[in-house]
């Protein structure tokens, strides 16, 4: 893998932490982006000097674009832009609030968005650049009733990831938008739902981290448009829409 830098949101823990810590292992140079500077600093020790961490909250977005401006004044340019910041909700959508979607869209949606549009301007002066998506399988099928709303932020997700990678290709082909659709992963995503939720540890066939961050780094190097991080997943998902009447789902796909 050639040298690169590349900026992780939500770095603090979970994927993002993972997958800093093996990007630095590989010889990369990390941005570490989060809102938590104690959490990022722990992080920051595990990558060998190759990091810079910038405490910022990707929801506002003056904070996305001092992100952009603070990593090319320090390591003189970004290669790869990973959007990872995101929140569960758990809630059925019959009880849904205008607080909840607010929230889940802001934290899930717009998040990315800022993010592609901020960076963007950048890839587009030098005519390259890479932006990693990280969505969800519960963006490729809503079957878990309380993940409601962030099924469909995540569905929105899916589609902005794809009409923005046709939208700047037309004019930008080595600009690439890539997504990612890991399913239950062993963090502290299910705990730190919105209205609490189910460990996300608890469920069967569930993934590490660090299997999640393997998929993501050699996603950096194939710079393919879609992947998932399961064997068999994309299968799954076709047989979902095909409604061939058998329950597709494995067992780590339920939250």
């Amino acid at each position: 893998m050639s040298e690169k830098v590349v900026v992780i949101t939500g770095a603090s823990s979970g994927i993002g932490e993972a997958l800093a810590i093996l990007l630095a292992e590989r010889r990369q140079n990390v941005v570490l982006v989060a809102r938590r500077r104690e959490a990022l600093k722990a992080v920051a020790e595990r990558c060998e000097h190759r990091s810079l961490i910038i405490d910022a909250d990707m929801t506002v977005r003056d904070e996305v674009k001092r992100t952009v401006s603070e990593t090319i004044a320090a390591l003189g340019r970004i290669d790869v832009w990973v959007n990872n910041v995101g929140q569960g909700i758990t809630r059925p959508p019959s009880q849904l609030t205008d607080e909840d979607i607010d929230e889940v869209m802001k934290v899930n949606v717009k998040s990315a968005l800022y993010g592609m549009q901020e960076v963007l301007p950048y890839f587009k002066e030098r005519g390259d650049g890479h932006i990693i998506n990280v969505s969800s399988m519960l963006g490729r099928i809503p079957y878990a009733m309380i993940r409601s709303a962030y099924c469909g932020a995540k569905h929105f997700l899916n589609a902005l990831t794809a009409t923005i990678r046709e939208e700047v290709q037309q004019t930008h082909p080595r600009i690439q938008f890539s997504l990612v659709s890991p399913g239950v992963v062993r963090t502290n995503f299910g705990l730190n739902a919105m209205h609490g939720g189910p460990d996300s540890r608890s469920f069967p066939e569930s993934q590490s981290a660090e299997e999640v961050a393997v998929v993501m780094a050699d996603l950096i190097e194939s710079r393919a448009p879609d992947v998932y991080t399961r064997k068999g997943a994309h299968d799954v998902v076709v047989g979902y829409y095909a409604k061939t009447g058998a329950d597709p789902r494995p067992p780590d796909q339920t939250a």
